[in-house]
C-alpha cells in the first residue's frame, strides 16, 4: 500500500521535465534537522509506520579520515570494536538488551564515513538512546579485546583478498591515486593490517578523536515526533564533549596518462574496468547527477552498448558504470564482465568508443527526460520503510553533512540538459585520467591506449 501511495505522490508530481511539489522538495514528507551546541547534528523524519523506527547514528568518519601513515584500516576496525562494549553494557549485556527492546543493529564502514544502524519498538526509543550514548561516549575494551578483534580483521582482510575481484579493486585505487587517502581501500594497507595488533594505543587516540559529537549525526525515522527525538538528544548526548581533532586530507594532483594495473588469474573470468577520475559530490552542480544520467543512457540495460555486448553479441556477462558519491573527488568506474579472453581489446575498443559518443552526439530529450524519471522513480519507490529511508538519507548525510542535500540534489538532476551531458563526459571522460583494470590468465593484456 505504501508503494501505491509513493507511486501516486510521483505521479502527481512530476512536470514535464522534473519532479518538484509545491515544497520545492523532493522526498514525500518532512524532514526536520537541527544541531545541539556541541555540535552533534540531530535529524528526525516522522513516518508512518507504526510502532517501528529506525535509529541510525552516521560518523563521517572513514578511511578518507585515515591520514597517518601506518595506520589505515582503523575507521573500519572501529566498527568492530564499537561491538566490544562498556563498562554498564559489556558485550553481553549489550545484546541481551537488544534482543529484549526487539532490535537489531550493525554497523557498516566506507571511504567517508561510518554507520551504526538499529531498528525495532519505537516504544522502546529511549533504551536504544541509552545504550548507543554509552557506547558512542565510554567505549572501553582492553589491550587483549583489541589484539583478538585485530586478528579477526586479518581474517576478514585475508579472506576477501582471496578474490581476484577483491585484488584487482585493492590495486586500481592505489595506482589511480598518489597521495589522497582515497589510494588505499576501507580495509586498509595489508602491512597496516598486520602492524594492527601492535597499535593498541593509536586505537585509543582514533577514539578520542573521531568519537566526538560534531562528526556525528543522529537520524530517527518512523513512528517518532521532532520534539521527542530532540529531548532524547539533548538528555544522553548533549553533555558528551565535543573534540578539536581535523584531518588534514591531502589533494590528489592531477593525473596526466593513462594507468594500469593488472591481476593474473584464471579463477574468474576476464575482467575489464575503466575508471576516470571523478567529481566530489555537489548537489548544486550538474557534474555528479550528470554522471549518472549517463551511466543510464549509455551502459545501463536499455542501452545500445549493453545490447550490442551483451544480449547481441553475448561477448560480455555483465556491464555498467558507476560514479562515486563521494566527499572528495573519486573514481568513475566503467565495467564488464567478459566470457572470452581473446575479445578484451574488442571490448575495451566498443567502451573507448561509447565513450566517445557521449562526448559528440547529443542524447534524444525524450530518453534523458525518461532516465531522469527512471531515477527519481526508484528512489521515491525505495523510501517505502523507515529503515530504507535512514540508508538513503544517510549516503547524502555521508556526503555533504545534510539529509536536505537530497532535495537539492534531485532539483539540480531535473535541470540536466543534452548540452550538460556532452560537457560533463568531455570534462571527465578523458584517457589521460583514466586507470585500466583487468583480470586475465595473461601477463600484460593488450589494453594499452593513446592518450
Amino acid at each position: 500500500m505504501k508503494k501505491l501511495i509513493i507511486l501516486l505522490l510521483f505521479i502527481l508530481t512530476l512536470s514535464s521535465q522534473k519532479i518538484i511539489n509545491a515544497q520545492n522538495s523532493f522526498v514525500p514528507f518532512t524532514i526536520h534537522q537541527t544541531q545541539l551546541e556541541n555540535g552533534l547534528n540531530v535529524v528526525t523524519v516522522p513516518f508512518d509506520s507504526p510502532g517501528i523506527v529506525a535509529f541510525y547514528i552516521i560518523v563521517r568518519v572513514g578511511s578518507r579520515n585515515e591520514v597517518e601513515k601506518g595506520v589505515t584500516g582503523f575507521a573500519h576496525f572501529f566498527e568492530h570494536m564499537m561491538f566490544r562494549g562498556t563498562d554498564k553494557y559489556p558485550k553481553d549485556k549489550y545484546e541481551q538488551v537488544l534482543k529484549s527492546i526487539g532490535a537489531s543493529a550493525n554497523a557498516n564502514t566506507s571511504s567517508d564515513r561510518t554507520v551504526y544502524h538499529m531498528t525495532g519498538d519505537a516504544n522502546k526509543l529511549e533504551k536504544m538512546f541509552e545504550i548507543e550514548a554509552d557506547r558512542f561516549r565510554y567505549l572501553n575494551y582492553s589491550k587483549e579485546d583489541f589484539i583478538i578483534e585485530a586478528g579477526a580483521v586479518k581474517g576478514e582482510y585475508t579472506k576477501n583478498y582471496a578474490n581476484p575481484l577483491s585484488r584487482l579493486y585493492e590495486s586500481i585505487r592505489n595506482t589511480a591515486f598518489d597521495v589522497h587517502t582515497y589510494k588505499h581501500t576501507t580495509m586498509g594497507f595489508y602491512e597496516d593490517i598486520v602492524d594492527m595488533p601492535n597499535q593498541y594505543e593509536y586505537s585509543l587516540q582514533f577514539y578520542k578523536r573521531f568519537y566526538k559529537p560534531e562528526y556525528c549525526t543522529i537520524l530517527c525515522v518512523g513512528d517518532v515526533t521532532f520534539n521527542q527525538i530532540i529531548s532524547l538528544a539533548e538528555k544522553y548526548f548533549g553533555s558528551w564533549e565535543r573534540g578539536s581533532y581535523v584531518a588534514d586530507i591531502p589533494v590528489e594532483p592531477t593525473q596526466n596518462q593513462t594507468r594500469y594495473a593488472h591481476i593474473k588469474s584464471s579463477e574468474v573470468p576476464p575482467y575489464l574496468s575503466l575508471n576516470y577520475k571523478g567529481p566530489a559530490f555537489n548537489d548544486t552542480e550538474i557534474d555528479l547527477p550528470a554522471l549518472y544520467l549517463i551511466s543510464s543512457i549509455y551502459f545501463g540495460p536499455n542501452s545500445s552498448i549493453y545490447k550490442k555486448l551483451v544480449l547481441e553479441e553475448k561477448k560480455v556477462k555483465s556491464l555498467g558504470c558507476y560514479p562515486s558519491f563521494s566527499r572528495d573527488p573519486e573514481l568513475i568506474g566503467i565495467y564488464a564482465n567478459l566470457k572470452d579472453n581473446k575479445d578484451l581489446r574488442y571490448v575495451l575498443e566498443e567502451l573507448l568508443a561509447e565513450v566517445e559518443a557521449v562526448k559528440t552526439k547529443p542524447v534524444d530529450i525524450t530518453i534523458l527526460n525518461n532516465a531522469k524519471s527512471n531515477i527519481q522513480y526508484r528512489t521515491l519507490m525505495n523510501m517505502d520503510n523507515p529503515t530504507d529511508i535512514a540508508n538513503i538519507l544517510s549516503s547524502f548525510i555521508s556526503a555533504s553533512g545534510d539529509p536536505e542535500s537530497i532535495n537539492r540534489y534531485y532539483k539540480t538532476l531535473g535541470k540536466i540538459t543534452p548540452e550538460d551531458i556532452i560537457n560533463v563526459a568531455k570534462k571527465y571522460f578523458v584517457n589521460t585520467s583514466l586507470t585500466i583494470g583487468t583480470i586475465t590468465p595473461d601477463d600484460i593484456p593488450d589494453v594499452t591506449i593513446n592518450k
